[in-house]
């Protein structure tokens, strides 16, 4: 049986500090849980400014920066959750996430909620797997 193994990153990691009590990501086994990432920006720790395209793309580079720390990338996501607080971005969310693989698409689940942390409009989170060798 795996024991489970939690990762805080700091500075200079890329990835934004964390806004509560939580790992940036979780593994157990072959699979990597990353915590939902806000459209933060990790040297300031400050929303980023514009809408749902600028803070999707955040959101992009911040998963990406916890994924690396794994060796991992896009095309290693398994499922995926985004959290939208106004869901008619919906299609201009899905025209930029489709843009961040470039191998066959995870499962998905996206949410319309009626608010996020730190004044977020989006918020994603996901499941990785480690390929075996």
């Amino acid at each position: 049986m795996s024991r489970k193994e939690t990762f805080v990153f700091g500075d200079g990691d890329g990835v934004p500090p964390r806004v509560g009590p939580f790992a940036h990501a979780t593994r157990f086994g072959d699979l990597v849980f990353v915590t939902g990432q806000m459209p933060t920006d990790p040297a300031t720790g400050e929303l980023v400014p514009g809408g749902l395209p600028e803070q999707a793309e955040q959101v992009r580079r911040n998963l990406a920066a916890v994924l690396a720390r794994f060796g991992l990338t896009w095309d290693d996501a398994l499922h995926v959750r985004v959290y939208l607080t106004d869901f008619s971005g919906f299609e201009e969310f899905n025209a930029a996430y489709e843009r961040w693989f470039s191998g066959p698409l995870p499962a998905r689940t996206t949410v319309g909620v009626t608010g996020l942390a730190v004044g977020a409009v989006v918020e994603v989170d996901l499941v990785a797997g480690v390929p075996r060798d």
